[in-house]
């Protein structure tokens, strides 16, 4: 006679199977063999089809019995396939239950007391039943196994089964996985129970195990293409409890895999960057051209292997009391003050209407009076006459006082609307922050008056009433990097079936143009190159060795008066001659803790890119050049020549290639990457200078 524990090994195997061809990258781990506790002899008996025959007074055991068989969820994966939620077998121990001959209540719960007694010192979690649960099993669903303890991996069971005596199982089940814990937890989400099995009675097609779903993030929002096909298999006996028949009617199938735009490697780094430079911040980085978001980290997280298979809740008030707020995604949930990182827009809004240009001097007091207001620059010490690529370099915070008076808050609020402040990025996020641009109707509604020139004054350097994420600050570096249009955010690559069939994919695409002049994102640029490489820049700390990095630093008065609290941020985006990567950094200082932009934030980014400096370098490079060889020998060289020389020639010259293959499935065999069409086109402009170092933004 064939176990049931069997049938168990058998439907979990081949649920597998499919999933392991489809993607081998998947780790599914051998469920064990030879073990004591998976003997027939103590093996699960096949329940009952409804209550009547399920009844210890019934005795009859003829049944036919349908089962449903839970699939495996699908994976969410980064863009080269590397896992990030999967789903692999675990254990549950449960005592199986005998069918007793003229067993009473007592003899029925001595028996499983004695049992669960050995369990005291195997497992760490055993699940406390009472006498009348017990009892309640035995009458009803003895055909079934009681579970007795939380979840198991791989390794504990294996070590366990030998210790377990008769009438304890190993109860294999599916388990929700997330190898790298609290990586980029606020994206991804995590997956719940959809309910606990049932007791009483058993009920026709009842699940093997437990059924899980999506609860938050991408878990949630891709649940039905994550979610498996259920399998279904029928079995029959006879009153002697024969098995008669065993038909699997329909083979469980695993759910889709998920494809992000994520890059695995990039998203460590960017993380650890974070737990080393700051106690809570923000990490955005994000292709100019294809908009894909490659890395969006938020500190602190935390690990959501904790949420699975579920959460006590002294555990999850525990993280909602915690005032680092580790359930909050700083990096799209957020909103605060840009602070500086926001002037290349009042600059470029500036250019573009003709109120100032490349030579136009502005001087620069340390202060200004507004009305009856003060309005003071980070210095002490005047800057004197400068123009808009040096008030961008030093942050000077009166020029831009200054002009954003004289262009007016409209063109430089509107430019940022264009360049996604004040909307939702229209990524797969749950809880994303839209921001706030104000206007005339929303001052009038909530400070009682239009915009003044004291509000104006403040709007331009960032202040105010002003509110943006670290991805909405990112995304409009990238719209300035790009100069003509802002790029159309993606997170999701693709989404393939459990066959691997692409079912939805991603494609470049414009959001906003900007109609913003050619020269004036030029000179924006080469201001912004100096804030990083050019004499008396507040970004210095971000210089890399390899290539022209632009940015703007930026402190923020954040938070109520009283906490003293400040932000730091710096964001930009590389390189300076033909920009692909755009970025935004933030640290959140504690109450009253002297914070800038230049020596906490920049800084983080230099040890991020310096360490993708090889990934960056390949992707950066300029188009490759062909070797020409000619055979010169007609020439008659001198003898000090070489008659075969290698001739660069540029690679235009030669047969055109031929057009890059489609996008593939990110789990099949690595083909040769191809390059992704270059749909939104950056603006090339010149080598920015790497200059002496000067003082930083306070």
């Amino acid at each position: 006679m064939v176990s049931f524990t069997s049938i168990y090994r058998f439907v979990l195997i081949s649920g597998l199977t499919a999933l392991v061809l489809r993607a081998q990258s998947f780790p599914v781990p051998e469920l064990p063999v030879g073990s004591p506790a998976l003997d027939p002899a103590t093996a699960v008996t096949p329940p009952p089809r409804n209550a009547t025959d399920g009844a210890i007074s019934t005795r009859k055991d003829a049944r036919a019995i349908t089962l449903k068989i839970p699939a495996p969820r699908g994976q969410i994966v980064d863009r080269d396939g590397a896992a990030l939620a999967n789903s692999r077998v675990a254990y549950q121990v449960a005592l199986q239950f005998r069918q007793f001959e003229d067993a009473d209540r007592d003899y029925v719960v001595n028996w499983a007391r004695t049992r669960l007694v050995t369990l005291q010192h195997l497992v760490k979690n055993p699940v406390t039943k009472t006498d009348d649960e017990i009892y309640d099993h035995y009458r009803h669903r003895r055909w079934l196994p009681l579970l007795v303890s939380g979840q198991i991996g791989d390794k504990e069971a294996r070590d366990m089964e030998p210790k377990l005596t008769s009438g304890l199982i190993l109860h294999p089940i599916y388990r929700r996985s997330y190898p790298s814990g609290d990586l980029a937890a606020h994206i991804l989400g995590y997956a719940g129970s959809v309910g606990k099995l049932p007791t009483g009675p058993i009920n026709f097609n009842e699940p093997l195990w437990e059924e899980s779903e999506g609860r938050a993030g991408l878990e949630k929002l891709f649940n039905t293409q994550l979610t498996g096909e259920p399998g279904m298999k029928r079995l029959l006996f006879d009153e002697s409890g024969n098995k008669l028949l065993e038909e699997q009617i329909k083979r469980p199938r695993a759910g889709g895999t998920v494809v992000t735009t994520l890059n695995l490697p990039w998203q460590k780094l960017a993380e650890e960057t974070l737990r080393n430079g700051c106690r809570r911040g923000a990490f955005v980085v994000i292709d100019v051209v294809t908009g894909e978001v490659l890395v969006m980290a938020s500190r602190p997280a935390f690990d959501l292997n904790n949420f699975i298979p579920g959460i006590n809740e002294k555990d999850f008030k525990a993280l909602e009391a915690d005032p680092a707020q580790p359930l909050f995604g700083r990096a799209f949930q957020s909103a605060y003050p840009p602070a500086s990182s926001y002037k290349p827009i009042v600059a470029l809004a500036a250019l573009n209407d003709g109120t100032v240009n490349e030579d136009t001097l502005i001087d620069c007091p340390a202060s200004i009076n507004i009305g009856k207001t003060t309005f003071r620059n980070w210095s002490k010490d005047p800057e004197g006459p400068i123009n808009v690529k040096r008030a961008l370099a030093r942050s000077c915070n009166t020029w831009f006082y200054q002009v954003g008076i004289q262009v007016g808050p409209n063109p430089f609020l509107d430019l940022s609307r264009r360049l996604g402040f004040g909307k939702t990025s229209g990524l797969p996020l749950i809880g994303e922050s839209s921001g706030l641009v104000p206007d005339d109707s929303w001052m009038l509604k909530n400070e009682k008056r239009r915009i003044l020139d004291g509000d104006t004054a403040n709007l331009s350097i960032g202040q105010g009433s002003l509110l943006a994420s670290p991805l909405q600050v990112a995304q409009a570096m990238a719209g300035i990097a790009n100069g003509g249009a802002l790029p159309k955010l993606q997170l999701i690559l693709q989404v393939q079936d459990s066959r691997g069939r692409v079912t939805q994919v991603a494609s470049p695409e414009l959001r906003n143009t900007l109609g913003m002049d050619e020269k004036a994102v030029q000179i924006v640029r080469d201001g912004m190159s100096d804030v990083v490489n050019g004499p008396g820049g507040t970004g210095q700390s971000a210089a890399l060795s390899y290539t022209t990095l632009c940015g703007k630093t930026g402190t923020a008065q954040w938070g109520p008066p009283s906490l003293e609290q400040r932000l730091a941020w710096f964001a930009g985006f590389l390189p300076h001659d033909n920009p692909r990567y755009a970025f935004a950094v933030l640290y959140e200082g504690r109450p009253g803790e002297t914070v800038s932009g230049g020596r906490m934030a920049a800084p983080m980014v230099k040890k991020f890119f310096e360490g993708i400096k090889e990934d960056i370098k390949d992707t950066i490079a300029p188009p490759q050049k062909a070797l020409l060889v000619v055979d010169e020998s007609a020439a008659k060289p001198s003898e000090s020549e070489s008659i075969l020389k290698a001739l660069p020639v540029d690679s235009t010259e030669l047969e055109e290639a031929p057009p890059s293959p489609s996008i593939q499935p990110a789990l099949q065999p690595e083909p040769p990457a191809p390059e992704r069409p270059r749909v939104i086109r950056a603006i090339p402009v010149g080598e920015g200078e790497v200059i002496e170092e000067g003082a930083e933004e306070p």
